[in-house]
């Protein structure tokens, strides 16, 4: 598959990057935008597409059980990473959740790029079984420091809120009204956008300083985790997606959505909580970037191999 294909979304993630380096605004309005998208733009889009689309669990169940399968071979080997390499175990507390984690906004636009509608829809149920998941996977290294609160925070969670409202409005026939629907349509065809931009302007590649060495200079094992973290979400998780969905006869609609969820980059909220929970939030920051500009060259091999 051509990288052609990704380019219009790829080319909004380089626009956030050159407007947050290149514009007036500062990081203020960029962390606004972000809690815009999170916290009422993709919840509208996720609960828009799960309440008008025809919902089948026997349809969705192998990209469910593929996922699954991926998401647990991926949070396996990050926990081997204190085993076979020297590591900071902040940093490693830190940036775990990054070998599992995914970037809705890269996901669903790439799903409804690919797959139109049913392919949004698949895509937006995949987030409501991996948000809860992959939170608990991010909390559990960062557990010391995180109290009581993961449970609230998974209840209170925008995008699951979203999904599970429009799975209930879905199962009990709720109809709209048309001026509710035309609102809700406009905020979701905003959605996609918006996230992107919020994504590129997200985007860190310098080092910081080190609390123990020269201004700029890595802490010493700090490359080989990040690769080792970077290649289980780029590499492990959708090679072993494209071998599960494949013994489980997904069809090729499907096969293509779930592989492609599991090979987008790490979700940028993985800064979020690692700030939040006392954790490196800087090296997470430059993960996330690797991350991203990684999968520029391994998306399209991915989807390519499905072509």
């Amino acid at each position: 598959m051509s990288i052609l294909l990704l380019l219009p979304d790829l080319s909004m993630v380089v626009l956030g990057f050159v407007l947050s380096r290149l514009g007036s605004w500062g990081r203020p309005f960029w962390d606004g935008l972000e809690r815009l998208v999170y916290y009422v733009l993709f919840p509208t889009l996720l609960f828009q597409s799960v309440l008008r689309a025809p919902l089948s669990l026997s349809t969705a169940l192998p990209s469910i059980l593929t996922l699954l399968a991926s998401a647990a071979l991926a949070i396996v080997l990050v926990a081997l990473a204190p085993r076979v390499m020297k590591v900071d175990r902040r940093q490693f507390a830190s940036g775990a959740q990054c070998a599992f984690r995914f970037n809705t906004y890269v996901a669903l636009a790439l799903a409804q790029r690919l797959a139109g509608e049913p392919g949004l829809t698949l895509c937006a149920l995949l987030v409501a079984v991996m948000v809860p998941i992959s939170n608990v996977g991010a909390v559990v290294p960062l557990a010391r420091h995180a109290g009581g609160r993961i449970g609230r925070e998974l209840v209170r969670n925008p995008l699951i809120l979203a999904t599970v409202g429009g799975l209930l409005g879905n199962l009990a026939g709720l109809q709209l009204p048309e001026p509710v629907q035309a609102s809700l349509s406009r905020l979701s065809s905003a959605a996609l956008a918006t996230g992107l931009l919020s994504v590129g302007a997200g985007l860190v590649f310098r080092t910081a300083p080190a609390a123990d060495g020269p201004a700029g200079a890595p802490r010493p094992a700090e490359w080989p985790l990040s690769l080792w973290i970077t290649a289980i979400k780029l590499v492990a998780m959708p090679g072993c997606a494209l071998l599960v969905s494949r013994w489980l006869g997904l069809d090729p609609t499907a096969q293509l959505v779930t592989v492609m969820f599991t090979a987008v980059p790490t979700a940028s909220s993985c800064y979020i909580l690692a700030a939040r929970m006392g954790g490196d939030g800087p090296y997470v920051a430059r993960l996330i970037s690797v991350s991203m500009l990684g999968s520029m060259l391994t998306l399209p091999l991915w989807l390519g191999w499905l072509a």
